[in-house]
C-alpha cells in the first residue's frame, strides 16, 4: 500500500485523540502523531491539538500515512566513525543521507549502513510514526551533516534518550546565514516553534501547538556580497530540540541558512542547506563521563564560505587552540 488511507467518522463527545482512537481502533499515541502532523481535520478544518474538545456529531477526517514495510536490510556503506564502544557509536553523517528508514525511503539511510556492520537494539517493526529507528536517539535532517550518536543496546538507548530529554547534552552547529541580520555579538534567540498552520512539512515561530525553543547564535565572521546581502558564518547552540530549530530561528531573524530551499532559497555555491552538526558533548550511558565528539566542518560548507569571499576563522583552520 503506497497511498494514504482516508478515514471518516462522526465524532462522539470528548477529547479529539481519545475519541479518534476509540473510533479507529488505533492507539491514542499513534493518533496523536497523526494530529501533530496535521493529518486530522474536524468539520473540514485541520487541528493540531490532541486535547481539542468535541461536542459530538462533528465530522472527523484522518489522512492516515501508508504503513511501512516490516523489514529493513543491512547495506555495505562506508561510514566515518568518530567513536565506538560496546554501548554506542558516533558517526559523522554525510549530507544527503537520511537518518532512518520511513515510508518511501527504505535504503541508503544511516540505519541501513549501521545494520551492515553491527547489531542494533531490537525494535518490533516500525514505530507509530511509520519509521524504523533502532538505536536512533536523536536525528539530523537529510541535508544536515555532522555528529550523530546511535545506541547499541536498549538500556544504553534509554539512558542516552534521557540525557537528550533532560538537556544534559551540548550541541554545537556551524552554519552560513544569508540575509540582512547583522550580528556583532552572541544572541540568545527565545522564540517558540510549532507546526506551520498551512504548510505542514514546515515549522514556524509561534506555529500551531508551539513549544519553547531557545538557540544561542554566535557570529564568527561576516561579509557583504556584491548584491549588498549580508552573509554570516555562525556557531549555533540549540538549548532545546525542536524540529528544524536552527533553520527556523535564523529565518526568523531574517537570515535563513544559505541554500535552505524550505526557509530561504537555493544557492549557487552549495547544493544543500549550509548546516553542520559540528560538536556534541554527551554523557556516556554507562560511565557518565562526558564524551566530546567533533566532526570537522565539511569541504562543501567551507568552500561555499570562501566562494562568497570570506576567510576562515582560526578555530576552523586548527589555529584557534
Amino acid at each position: 500500500m503506497n497511498t494514504p488511507t482516508l478515514l471518516t467518522f462522526s465524532a462522539t463527545p470528548g477529547r479529539l485523540d481519545t475519541v479518534l482512537s476509540e473510533l479507529s481502533g488505533v492507539s491514542r499515541s499513534q493518533v496523536g502523531h497523526w494530529i501533530e502532523a496535521g493529518r486530522v481535520s474536524v468539520d473540514g478544518s485541520a487541528t493540531l491539538r490532541a486535547s481539542h474538545k468535541l461536542r459530538g456529531g462533528e465530522q472527523l477526517l484522518a489522512d492516515v500515512p501508508p504503513p511501512a514495510p516490516s523489514h529493513v536490510g543491512p547495506e555495505d556503506v562506508d561510514l566515518d566513525i568518530l567513536f565506538e564502544d560496546e554501548a554506542l557509536v558516533a558517526v559523522n553523517k554525510p549530507a544527503g543521507m537520511t537518518t532512518h528508514p520511513a515510508p518511501g525511503v527504505l535504503s541508503g539511510t544511516l540505519v541501513n549502513a549501521l545494520l551492515g556492520r553491527m547489531t542494533l537494539p531490537s525494535q518490533e517493526g516500525f514505530n507509530e510514526e511509520g519509521s524504523f529507528r533502532p538505536g536512533i536517539v536523536h536525528r539530523l535532517d537529510k541535508e544536515t551533516s555532522g555528529v550523530i550518536v546511535v545506541a547499541k543496546t536498549v538500556p544504553d538507548h534509554t539512558r542516552l534518550a534521557e540525557a537528550f530529554r533532560d538537556r544534559h547534552t551540548r550541541k554545537t552547529y556551524l552554519a552560513i546565514a544569508s540575509g540582512q541580520w547583522k550580528a556583532d555579538r552572541p544572541l540568545h534567540v527565545d522564540a517558540p516553534i510549532g507546526r506551520h498552520p498551512v504548510a505542514r512539512q514546515r515549522m514556524s515561530v509561534n506555529g500551531t501547538s508551539y513549544k519553547e525553543a531557545q538557540t544561542l547564535i554566535t557570529p564568527l565572521a561576516r561579509l557583504t556580497n556584491a548584491h549588498g546581502q549580508v552573509m554570516t558564518l555562525v556557531q549555533a547552540e540549540p538549548r532545546t530540540g525542536r524540529t528544524h530549530q536552527i533553520r527556523v530561528h535564523l529565518a526568523h531573524l531574517g537570515s535563513p541558512i544559505l541554500g535552505d530551499i524550505v526557509y530561504g532559497r537555493a544557492s549557487d555555491v552549495i547544493g544543500r542547506h549550509a548546516l553542520h552538526a559540528w560538536k556534541l558533548d554527551v554523557p556516556h550511558p554507562r560511565t557518565g563521563e562526558t564524551l566530546k565528539l567533533e566532526a570537522a566542518p565539511p569541504d562543501d560548507l567551507l568552500n561555499a564560505w570562501m566562494a562568497l569571499g570570506g576567510t576562515l576563522p582560526a578555530l576552523l583552520t586548527g589555529q584557534g587552540g
